[in-house]
Order: structure tokens, then sequence, then C-alpha cells
């Protein structure tokens, strides 16, 4: 085992609902702190408390901080799949090797997402909160089955939301994404799928509902601003549960309370615990940056990100180290 000093763990939470990731620690003899406040720490916060910790097992907090202070960090384990909060080009000019999770959050995101393709559109959220002040509307709504549904970016979660679909039988499903995606379009349309490749702006002109599965990185920040938010029908519904800063909040703020967008549906947001004015409308759905928060999904999380740490100190080989194709992308 390598010479090592102490980890720590930053995100939260960890270990609150199954013990496993904690107990793979204490057998492997290695000395950890915990977060101790018990909520997503700043990047001063996590600068201070990890600021001799040769490993992490991070959440989504900023790292940029932390890494260009440090002295001692090795090793960057990350629970979950976002990378934008890890600056990979400075690591790599630090040495310092950085391995996630990419597979554990798929089938988590990719539930609350079909989730929210029925509750948002059916408008099941105003209903909930039309009855609580005593009203009775019954608002009506589209169905997946009579929809285009636009999904951008066909990676882990936008393909297995897309399988998901072919239970709905949606009119049509429009995909967007940088790669050609022929075969993963092949294997969908075996499935009996209607689905085509489109460019992102005619996906936008099309489709009833759209769902956001890119990365944060310089090509995709402000994605979705008014440009692409002109594009879309009045009647249409836009879903992200990728990363905040891809869908510019201001611009899409002003379009839905003017009522030039049906509805929003985000879980992800450019300053989290989110504050900001997406809270004062009616048209909107918000949740806590909670796809990947099914028990099932955490466990694995946080189990794999302990693994690949342990297997880092122990000089073992890593699992999922991340690919050269995520340092090219990377803003920092």
């Amino acid at each position: 085992m390598k010479s090592i000093g102490n980890i720590f763990v930053s995100t939260y939470p960890f270990g609150k609902f199954d013990s496993l990731p904690l107990d793979l620690l204490d057998r492997s003899g290695l000395s950890y702190t915990i977060n101790p406040l018990n909520r997503k720490l700043t990047a001063e916060e996590v600068s201070d408390l990890a600021k001799d910790s040769v490993g992490i097992i991070a959440g989504t907090e900023n790292l940029q901080l932390l890494i260009n202070r440090s002295k001692n960090l090795q090793f960057i384990s990350r629970v979950g799949i976002g990378l934008d909060s890890v600056p990979l080009r400075l690591c790599r000019e630090r040495g310092i090797k950085v391995s996630y999770t990419p597979d554990a959050v798929t089938l988590a995101v990719s539930e609350l997402v079909m989730g929210m393709m029925i509750t948002l559109p059916r408008q099941v959220a105003w209903a909930d909160r039309q009855l609580r002040r005593g009203e009775w509307t019954r608002p009506v709504g589209i169905s997946i089955k009579s929809a285009k549904i636009g999904i951008v970016g066909l990676g882990r979660v936008g393909f297995s939301i897309a399988k998901m679909l072919t239970a709905f039988s949606p009119t049509k499903v429009y995909i967007c994404d940088i790669l050609d995606k022929s075969n993963e379009i092949e294997f969908l349309r075996s499935m009996g799928l209607v689905i085509e490749q489109v460019s992102l702006d005619f996906l936008l002109e099309s489709s009833d509902i759209v769902s956001i599965h890119v990365p944060l990185t310089s090509l995709t920040r402000n994605l979705i601003k008014d440009r692409e938010l002109d594009l879309m029908k009045k009647t249409s519904y836009l879903i992200n549960f990728s990363r905040g800063g891809i869908v510019n909040e201001e611009m899409i703020y002003n379009r839905l309370k003017n009522f030039g967008l049906a509805g929003l549906a985000v879980d992800v947001y450019e300053k989290e615990p989110y504050k900001g004015k997406l809270r004062e409308l009616e048209n909107v759905v918000l949740t806590q940056h909670m796809g990947s928060c099914s028990f099932d999904c955490r466990l694995a999380m946080e189990s794999q990100a302990t693994e690949e740490l342990i297997r880092f100190f122990q000089s073992r080989s890593l699992l999922n180290e991340v690919p050269e194709f995520e340092f090219e992308n990377s803003e920092f």
C-alpha cells in the first residue's frame, strides 16, 4: 500500500442509508474524515477541511480551490458522473488522478426524467398546488404517446430514456448528438421506436418535450439561451436533469414568465442550493439535484467510488479512471 495520510469524504450524504461504503473504508485500514457539516460544502470549506488530505471522495463540490492550494492531494474519486466541478486540466498538471462512477447513476436519473415527462405536461405538480389552495380545475395536458420527444445527448442516460420510451410509443423521437449514433438508433428502431438523429435546431423546432442530457463543458455552457428558446413552440416543455449552466436561467425565467414556453422541469442549477426566481413560477417543477437519489443508486455510487479510491491507494489497477476525452472537453 502507498504511504498515505488522511482521506476526506466531502460528498453528502455518505453511508447514510447503507453502511457499506463506511465498512469498506474501515476494512481498508485507511484513515478518513467525513464532511462534518451534513450539507453540500462550499469551495472554501472543502479547501479548508481537505487541505492536508491525500485523497477525496467528492460529490458536486467545487474542487478548484482545493487543488490550487493542496500540496498533498493524489486522488479524486467522484461519486457520480458529472465532472464540471473537477478542474481536470489542473489535475493533470498537478499529477492528480481522477475516477468517477459513470454507470451507477443511469437508471435512477432516467426513471426520474420519465416521471417528469408525465408530471410536467399533465400538470401534476400544478394540480397538487391548486388542490391545496382549495381549487379544482382538472387541468388537461399532452400524453407521451401523442408527443414528439427530443433528447439532446444520446449518452448513457439519453439512451436509457430512449429505451424506456419504447413502452410509451411516442409519435416520434428526435435525438441530437455530436457523435454519429447510427448503431444506437438502429437498435432502438428494432425495439419499435420511431427515431431519427437531427440537428439541435430541428429538434427544438419539432419537439413537444425536450430533455437535455449532455455534460457541462465550454461547448455546452448556455447551450439553451434566447436563440434556442425562440425556436421552441410555445406549447412545448423543457426538462433539464443534466447540469446547471446548460440552460440559461435568466432567459428561461423570462420565457416562462411570459408564457413563451409551456413549462420546465429542472433538477440542476448554476448555484446550489437554488434560491432563484424560478421558484416564483407555477409552470415550473423544481427538484433538488436528486436525479441520483434512489437508495440503490446512492449505494452503488458511494461503494464504487470508495472501492476505486481503495484500489488507488493499494496500487491496484483502476476500473473507472476518467477517460481522455473528458480532459479534452474540460473547461478548466
